[in-house]
């Protein structure tokens, strides 16, 4: 019976290239459609499916692309297929999904299930040697559709809290497998009750004469005339949803706002890719934020970020207010199930409430625009796909010296305004660099309670890096090793080895430790601590154990030890 179920797999998989070329074209009319299968998806669990995130929840730098399936707060229940398909990669890393499967069915779909804390035997076995292979814990696996063929409800996993987990959970996803977009899974049928239609606590309006950015925005409440003296104006939201039975907020499907009942904006949170997920960050409103507003969500898109989850009718998708009347207002929100919320209001244009625009020397920085920023000391370098709204530019520089700074800090923009691609920071040293000192440079950029390090180029004079935030920038020279504590040199009673490698600017970029010159899987979950369970790999008897780790700045530290097992 084994063997024919094998052999009954693998026919299933030889079909699965004719099937995806097939299902490929109704795929095409389906998604535009928003046609997802019903039921053709299991639960991935044996439990009842509740969730903790779902789909579109506001998350940082990031929407979240799936579902959080509760775990009853335990590890190591049992992870099932979702669909019949194949294993087609597996991923190991520090952070992210941690321990992960994506399965790809013959529909077009792929689904993925990550945090997961270990893998059936024969697939963790397979994992193991690829890594002993490329000599690399953290991988990233391909696999061909005959290796691990699966059913639906075949068991792939058990499940846990690997990588960037805030506590036992699945994180469960499906993609179109050509696109690799994510689609919310609430639209394909999950036996979820969801009765209870999103809870809107707040509406903030924008006068979109200004950049967002320049404003705080008019908190309003429902059921008034609200006088303005701006004939454009934007709006956003603070909203969740929940489901049935649960009062754990979750994230919204999608809003939009009627002018005298015609559309004019909206979004709706069905498909994004891993390409687009940033832009979460002109979506929600992060300067109002920042000032403690809590987290509002722009109905009207930004100038820098109309291609993403937006659709509206109106130019940019303000609303015009074309003369002096009242006109009524109506923001809708609503949940996968069609539950909905509307808040109604009325506005009217008064040219007498107009404010003079504020009179600002500084630079701007613009969407849509290659911007450019140069001090005798600091220049700064943005792409076309950098601002998602007009900016003030805001700079300082500070004599600031700490141990092995060549340069001042410079400060730029606050932390708050988001930057989509990474911005290029050239920084002129105030010391000489000597050759040696040229490959141990590095740059700190520090935003809000967050620190980064990238290594630092030095060229023409100038020490370059790259960075995905505003705020500070100061250049170093390191040449401090990073260090690591030292192992029992008898282990003969233990059943595991750990290290804990430290760095004078915490970034460790290089692991890997050596028995008798072989490599050995340490594993390591998202801290700074690198374990390894003996097995067959670290056999009885005497050995020399070797460690070598760099840091950020190429600095490397070489510690070797006799030991006993």
């Amino acid at each position: 019976m084994i063997e024919q179920k094998r052999k009954m797999k693998q026919m299933t998989t030889m079909r699965m290239k004719l099937g995806l070329t097939i299902f490929g074209l109704v795929m095409t009319i389906g998604l535009c459609a928003q046609n997802y299968p019903q039921n053709y998806f299991r639960n991935p669990l044996n439990i009842p499916m509740q969730l903790v995130a779902n789909f579109g929840e506001i998350r940082a730098n990031h929407w979240h692309m799936g579902l959080d399936i509760r775990t009853q707060q335990r590890v190591n229940l049992p992870v099932y297929a979702a669909a019949e398909g194949y294993i087609a990669r597996v991923s190991v890393e520090p952070g992210g999904f941690g321990q992960a499967i994506y399965i790809a069915h013959p529909n077009g779909y792929t689904t993925l299930y990550g945090h997961l804390n270990s893998f059936t035997p024969a697939l963790a076995q397979y994992v193991k040697s690829q890594q002993y292979e490329q000599e690399s814990w953290k991988v990233n696996l391909t696999l061909p559709p005959t290796m691990f063929p699966v059913d639906k409800g075949d068991l792939i996993a058990l499940s846990g809290s690997t990588g960037a987990s805030q506590g036992p959970h699945v994180h469960f996803e499906i993609r179109d497998t050509k696109t690799e977009k994510c689609l919310n899974p609430l639209l394909f049928g999950f036996p979820i009750a969801d009765a209870v239609p999103p809870t809107v606590s707040r509406i903030a309006m924008y006068d979109r004469n200004r950049s967002t950015y320049l404003q705080s925005p008019q908190l309003i409440s429902a059921g008034r005339t609200i006088r303005t003296g701006s004939n454009r104006l934007g709006f956003a939201i603070g909203a969740v949803d929940r489901f049935s039975g649960t009062n754990n907020p979750n994230g919204i499907y999608s809003a939009r706002i009627l002018l005298d009942g015609a559309p004019v904006s909206g979004f709706v949170l069905d498909n994004i890719g891993y390409d687009e997920t940033r832009y979460i960050n002109a979506q929600v409103d992060l300067p109002y934020k920042s000032r403690g507003g809590g987290d509002v969500q722009q109905i009207t898109p930004l100038p820098g970020a109309r291609s993403v989850a937006y659709s509206f009718t109106h130019p940019e998708g303000v609303v015009h207010l074309p003369d002096e009347e009242v006109h009524n207002i109506v923001i809708e929100v609503k949940d996968t199930r069609e539950n909905t919320t509307r808040r109604s209001f009325s506005v009217q244009y008064d040219p007498a409430l107009a404010t003079a625009p504020t009179v600002i020397n500084s630079e701007r920085f613009l969407p849509n625009n290659v911007n450019v920023f140069e001090e005798a000391g600091f220049e700064l370098f943005t792409t076309e796909a950098t601002i998602y709204d007009t900016v003030n530019v805001v700079y300082s520089s500070t004599e600031k010296w700490s141990a092995g700074a060549v340069s001042a800090q410079h400060s730029f923009l606050s932390p708050a305004i988001p930057s989509h691609d990474s911005v290029t920071v050239r920084i002129k040293p105030t010391t000489a660099i000597t050759e040696d000192q040229r490959d141990h440079l590095i740059v700190k950029n520090v935003a809000g309670t967050r620190t980064f390090i990238q290594r630092g180029t030095l060229q023409g004079g100038w020490i370059n890096a790259k960075f995905r935030q505003f705020g500070s920038y100061q250049a170093f020279v390191d040449t401090e090793p990073p260090t690591v504590n030292a192992p029992a040199t008898n282990l003969s009673r233990s059943s595991s080895i750990s290290f804990t490698p430290r760095d004078n600017f915490n970034t460790i970029r290089r692991f890997r430790v050596e028995l008798d010159g072989q490599w050995l899987r340490f594993s390591n979950n998202g801290s700074r601590t690198w374990s390894y369970s003996f097995d067959e790999h670290f056999p009885r008897g005497s050995h020399e154990l070797k460690v070598i780790i760099e840091d950020e700045a190429g600095n490397v530290t070489t510690k070797t030890w006799q030991v006993v097992r």
